[in-house]
């Protein structure tokens, strides 16, 4: 019998990418991990993947594609906090731009296959002009990340023309779950579940009626295994196309969290989007991907995962 294909992952030890490694292996590839550990964490790691603790700029990487000649790369690996993309722009351009660009050269050299992008759908797109956003929406990011996630896209699809080094990149939309971050300006759903779990007072910044469209890590893991054999040099929105407002993101937490904490409401953070939702007709259609999870489902799984941790 012919071996499953074997895939790099880097960030594979995130809350994303781990999620994405688990996947994998349930399908029979081998997967190679490349991950700093900054906010991946070993805990994450499924025991089937071999890892490699170093970041995407270690020079060390080219001996690790040398090495491991990897079929397939699902890039995770980022500088993803909004405000230290404001505060160091330049740090967030090295990592995100100069570090997958240093990828794409490796793939390049080491004659892999395609290359499979985790994308922001919201912070590359800003204020949305219309509703829901989709692929062929203007960018126009309000803040830095949102600038060095989506110009790997264009060299993602420079190397495609110039090298046939094919690409799949997922935009994502607020992606929510077990394993995420409930600490700094983690995803809103695990900071929710952290704290009412923990009989905590959660923010809501400005009044609420603040839109996200939330998508379970594991239907968005399914996108990324997916994604490998299908819908070549293109991007795709993941997401749910449903619109929910932080205010009843709360409501519904504290229920099923069976707390009667309020949540305290300050000042508005500047740069927030108000309303987001993304289209994905698109991704139904090309890949045949559809989000799995219903959101009151997702988030029980997501309690649950917190409610083990505490």
């Amino acid at each position: 019998m012919k071996p499953k294909a074997k895939v790099l992952v880097t960030g594979g030890a995130g809350f994303i990418g781990s999620h994405v490694v688990d996947k994998l292996i349930l399908k029979g590839y081998e997967v190679i991990v490349v991950d700093n550990l900054s906010t991946g964490k070993k805990a994450n790691l499924n025991p089937k993947a071999k890892i490699y603790s170093m970041s995407i700029l270690d020079a060390g990487l080219d001996k690790v594609f040398q090495d491991e000649k990897p079929d397939y790369v699902i890039h995770q690996a980022a500088q993803v906090d909004i405000t230290r993309s404001v505060k160091d722009p330049v740090f967030d351009a090295e990592v995100n731009i100069i570090g997958g660009l240093k990828l794409l050269e490796l793939c390049k050299k080491h004659g892999v296959k395609k290359i499979v992008y985790g994308n922001s759908g919201g912070a590359g797109s800003g204020e949305p002009q219309y509703l829901p956003v989709d692929e062929k929406h203007p960018i126009s990011p309000l803040a830095p990340y949102g600038v060095s996630k989506h110009t790997f896209e264009h060299y993602l699809d420079v190397y495609a023309k110039l090298y046939g080094l094919r690409y799949a990149s997922l935009r994502y939309a607020n992606v929510y779950g077990p394993r995420q971050d409930p600490y700094g300006e983690g995803g809103v759903v695990a900071i929710f579940c952290h704290k009412l779990l923990n009989n905590q007072v959660p923010i809501i910044f400005g009044d609420g009626n603040q839109t996200r469209d939330f998508v379970f890590v594991e239907d968005v893991a399914d996108a990324n295994v997916l994604a490998l054999t299908k819908g070549d040099n293109d991007c795709f929105n993941v997401s749910t196309g449903n619109e929910t407002s932080v205010n009843s993101l709360f409501k519904m937490i504290r229920k099923l969290t069976k707390s009667n904490i309020d949540a305290k409401h300050v000042e508005p953070r500047k740069g927030d989007i108000v309303r987001s939702v993304l289209s994905n007709g698109k991704i139904r259609k090309e890949l045949g991907w559809e989000p799995k999870t219903n959101f009151e489902g997702g988030l029980k799984k997501t309690i649950a995962y917190f409610k083990k941790k505490n």
